[in-house]
């Protein structure tokens, strides 16, 4: 329990307006407007509006990122007036609505479900019109129908209580229609649109002003369920907290769970160890959220206990060709989060629900991946790893590398941590001491003393490129002292990982440093979590602190959450992903560390 006065020294008042400090936040062309469990994304491209969808169409398209570039569902959605001529306008954007001023009044828009938008109309004259991308359509009485034929059914329907001036419906082209719509609104008329896979639509029009209190109520008890930050942070906390509920993706097909996406544009899906990560934040929140999280991995794990990359509505991908042929999975840090999750709820339940499945995991990865029987593991593919392009795997495939070995050792202390608290005693001793034996193989194998580095090897050959995961030995809380010594120089020294904002993933002074290129040189902030970690094992808690204050900075720099960071100056590369989860997730974590060590601190 939190002592009295908590909430006010940190600047929070129990009646925060989050709407307020969210104010335009959601700018509409990086950061779509967009609800908790919906597909639709709004956008604005000059003075229109348009509707993505947050769907990926494999079996369509046959192409996983292809959604990235399909044209919107509705496009050029402008608002006209009774000439038909488009009005400018000008947007303010809050979590639960965007109000659109134009001459012809004030337009509010809102979700009424996950499919459904209403547009609450100006009192008298109005109109809207738009193209949509669906190759049929249909005028009635209180508006239209729009279906796409094929394999893909997305329809819309829009619906109108206000008496229509004009309903006109024609096609633009092969595959798209142009919707016109005159009205002559008296107060409390609304547009509803709805967006669905479904054969039936919702065309049933509450009131606007029950669907704004609605919506408002949603959003405010979700920051409202948070734990309190310092006030330095709010403003990029309730952000990052916007993001991990907007993000957030409805039960369908094989997404068997409600599951963030790593970013809602531009990764539609459940990556196995983003997944992790976003954990760390619900858990503060809402603990079987978090769990959920994990149980969507665990709900597609392999008869051989093999656990997918990822995971999207119509499958699972375990096997890419390129850039070579093999399996692919993620880093197995599942035993790690679950613990987390276990930290904050103490809910034995679900560790006696998830154990079997993680050890199967762990089975996995010895049985199949120690080829050449030394007790260490390797990757087979890159994207295994989740350092995608990193140029640990320039040499080629199978990598034996510290980090995943590290990884490894860390599940297994972990696993005996959970095998301790579900009774599971001799467990426990079993994988305490096998882990014992991953950090000595780690030193014995692959250790240089001369260069203080552990190195990745290829076919029993040093990869002499220095990443930070030369040095995730370190986060195990197992290397003798000496040997964290060495660590942690190079980690702080200037010239190779300690810029202005740590860690790079390639030494700045390494020849293969790339500041903006993906795994080659940008700062990722999980990288830095489990560094962190790994210090305050260590007994760095100073150099730890640093590096979680450094890290809360480079985030709060910017009004959005990016995937990646330029190293030395904090932007984010032209390709980093926006609205991105686990960096939002991060920095949950990290400010809410901070705020309770400053409020510690503050009370002795």
């Amino acid at each position: 329990m939190k002592p009295p006065g908590f909430l006010e020294r940190l600047g929070v008042s129990k009646h925060s307006k989050f709407s307020d400090l969210l104010k335009n936040r959601i700018n509409l062309k990086e950061i779509p407007f967009t609800d908790r469990g919906s597909r639709l994304l709004i956008f604005r491209i000059d003075d229109r509006l348009t509707i993505r969808l947050a769907e990926r169409w494999y079996k369509r398209e046959a192409q996983l990122s292809a959604y990235r570039k399909r044209v919107p569902l509705v496009d050029e959605w402008a608002f006209i007036d009774e000439a038909s001529r488009p009005l400018k306008f000008s947007i303010d954007t809050y979590p639960d609505r965007i109000e659109i001023n134009t001459s012809a009044g004030s337009f509010t828009l809102v979700f009424v479900d996950t499919e459904t938008l209403l547009l609450k109309l100006p009192t008298g004259h109005c109109g809207i019109s738009f193209r949509a991308n669906l190759d049929i359509g249909q005028v009635d009485r209180r508006g239209g129908v729009l279906r796409v034929t094929g394999d893909i059914r997305r329809n819309i329907a829009y619906t109108t209580n206000a008496r229509i001036l004009a309903n006109t419906m024609e096609a633009a082209g092969p595959q798209d229609q142009r919707v016109r719509l005159l009205l002559d609104a008296p107060p409390g008329s609304a547009l509803l649109i709805n967006v669905t896979p479904r054969l039936g639509f919702n065309r049933y029009i509450i009131s606007p002003e029950i669907a704004l209190k609605n919506a408002a109520e949603r959003w405010q008890n979700w920051f409202a369920a948070v734990p309190p930050v310092l006030e330095k942070f709010q403003s990029q906390y309730y952000f990052a907290w916007w993001v991990m509920c907007a993000g957030l993706i409805s039960t369908r097909f094989f997404t068997t769970r409600e599951a963030m996406t790593p970013s809602k544009q531009y990764y539609v899906g459940v990556w196995h160890w983003d997944a992790l990560f976003h954990a760390l934040a619900y858990r503060h929140s809402n603990p079987h959220l978090a769990q959920d999280q994990l149980r969507l991995l665990l709900d597609h794990q392999l008869e051989n206990g093999m656990i997918p990359d990822a995971v999207h509505d119509e499958g699972v991908v375990t096997h890419l060709a390129l850039p070579v042929d093999a399996d692919v999975t993620k880093p197995p840090l599942l035993a790690w989060a679950a613990w987390k999750i276990y930290e904050q709820d103490h809910d034995l339940e679900f560790l006696n629900e998830i154990y079997q499945p993680i050890v199967r995991w762990n089975a996995w990865w010895f049985g199949q991946n120690d080829r050449d029987a030394n007790g260490l593991c390797e990757y087979g593919h890159p994207f295994s790893s989740g350092l995608d392009d990193s140029p640990l795997w320039d040499e080629g495939m199978p990598v034996e590398s510290p980090d995943l070995n590290s990884y490894l050792c860390i599940q297994l202390d972990t696993l005996a941590n959970i095998a301790e608290a579900i009774g599971e005693t001799a467990d426990a001793r079993r994988w305490k001491k096998q882990a014992g034996l991953i950090a000595k193989k780690m030193v014995e194998t692959l250790w240089d003393e001369q260069a203080g580095l552990f190195w990745a090897t290829h076919n029993g050959q040093p990869i002499r490129v220095r990443t930070p995961f030369n040095l995730f030995p370190l986060i195990t809380g197992r290397m003798p002292a000496r040997i964290n010594r060495r660590l942690v120089k190079h980690l702080t020294n200037p010239q190779e990982f300690w810029p202005r904002f740590p860690v790079p993933t390639v030494a700045l002074d390494d020849p293969k440093f790339n500041p903006i290129q993906m795994w080659r040189g940008p700062t990722w902030v999980n990288v830095n979590y489990l560094l962190i970690e790994g210090l305050q094992k260590a007994g760095y808690a100073d150099i730890a602190r640093e590096l979680r204050r450094r890290t809360l900075d480079m985030i709060s720099l910017q009004p959005d959450i990016y995937e990646y960071y330029h190293p030395e100056t904090g932007a984010n590369p032209p390709n980093a992903a926006a609205i991105f989860g686990w960096s939002s997730a991060i920095f949950i974590d990290l400010a809410l560390a901070e705020s309770n060590e400053e409020n510690s601190a503050s009370e002795k």
